[in-house]
């Protein structure tokens, strides 16, 4: 079966990403969970955190105070300012002496001078990232890549952010009301941007009649059956943390359609559809096959055509996604966090970003 259209904008947003990330992580100095961290003085570098902190935060920001506010109107989305400023990234000020936390009118927010030291690491990554793939995939493959996003983007007409938003309560990306706008080609875009525009039209569209996150159809309700999936072996089967697993594990509980426990003599735990989840799967894999033809009377069946022709090489085989070609440019550095993990078997249906520091697994 060809892979839905959301599916092939989220691995390929979700390959640039960590390819950003990693490039970032080996030349930015930092800290994490690792130790000190990289860099002189471990202990005072900044967090580490990915790629969409640079594009609803850090992009934005200078040495010199910003309304909190003004931020969010031009990053079109919001951030996590309590992290951004626990990591080091950023200073929150306010004059009335207001907790900053709770966010008073006149919070402003600047950049640190190791935020700023970030900065100069993230700004160029973009255009090295879309020359690496013009290098990989070959200038004609990524040049109409490239001109079937903007054919689509060109269309949108609400102001969507660079990103996609941080996941809030129930895992929705597409329920926040962005101002409309006229639209307007942007063919200068980094692909990462123009990846992410695209799959959010899409999900605003999809996620106004649904019952259910995007996020959570695409990377967990997918993978479960009736019969029992352990817990254990979901992060494998989706390509997403067991962090974020765990929050759409209790969105699908809640909803009655998943149950978790042990069986069978197992003492592991494991996840089943109930009824109703299995008519809920079901319901997304038609939503999902019929999701081109809906789209073409929005954007144009030439367009839609355009766009997954230009993105199902990069996918490859969808029964073979460990050995598909958007996974050649995931090799971490020696000295990255993703060098201790195991290559991952496939990558998420959908961007899982958090509030953990906006990894697009939910790392």
């Amino acid at each position: 079966m060809p892979l839905p259209l959301t599916t092939l904008l989220s691995q390929a947003l979700v390959a640039y990403t960590i390819e950003f990330d990693n490039e970032a992580e080996h030349r930015m100095p930092h800290r994490t969970t690792r130790g000190g961290g990289r860099g002189q003085a471990g202990l005072r570098n900044v967090w580490l955190v990915s790629m969409a902190m640079w594009l609803n935060c850090m992009q934005y920001l200078t040495d010199e105070p910003m309304l909190v506010t003004e931020l969010e109107d031009r990053a079109r989305t919001g951030t996590n300012l309590d992290g951004m400023r626990r990591w080091g990234y950023v200073v929150l000020e306010s004059e009335s002496g207001a907790d900053p936390r709770r966010q008073p009118k006149d919070l402003t927010i600047r950049a640190t001078g190791r935020g700023q030291d970030a900065q100069r690491v993230w700004r160029p990554l973009a255009a090295e990232i879309d020359d690496r793939w013009r290098d990989r995939f070959g200038a004609a493959g990524t040049d109409r890549l490239r001109a079937a996003l903007v054919a689509v983007a060109g269309q949108l007409d609400l102001d969507l952010p660079d990103c996609l938003p941080i996941l809030p309560h129930g895992l929705w990306s597409g329920r926040h009301k962005w101002a409309p706008r006229p639209p307007v080609a942007e063919p200068d875009l980094p692909l990462g941007v123009l990846l992410a525009r695209v799959l959010l039209a899409i999900t605003v569209a999809f996620e106004q009649r649904a019952r259910l996150s995007l996020a959570v159809c695409a990377n967990l309700l997918r993978v479960l059956d009736a019969d029992g999936v352990l817990v254990k072996d979901l992060p494998a089967r989706s390509g997403v943390s067991k962090e974020a697993l765990a929050m759409a594990l209790g969105v699908m509980t809640r909803a009655d359609l998943v149950t978790v426990g042990t069986g069978d003599g197992s003492r592991f735990k494991a996840a089943r559809l109930t009824g109703r989840g299995q008519q809920g799967q079901w319901a997304f894999t038609d939503a999902m096959d019929g999701l081109d033809t809906r789209l073409a009377p929005r954007f144009g069946a030439d367009a839609m055509a355009g766009l997954r022709a230009a993105l199902t090489p990069l996918a490859g085989d969808p029964a073979d996604p460990a050995h598909s070609p958007l996974m050649a440019g995931l090799e971490p550095y020696p000295d990255n966090w993703r060098a201790d993990t195991p290559p991952p078997a496939t990558l998420p249906h959908f961007p899982m970003v958090l509030h953990r520091g906006g990894f697009p697994d939910g790392s």
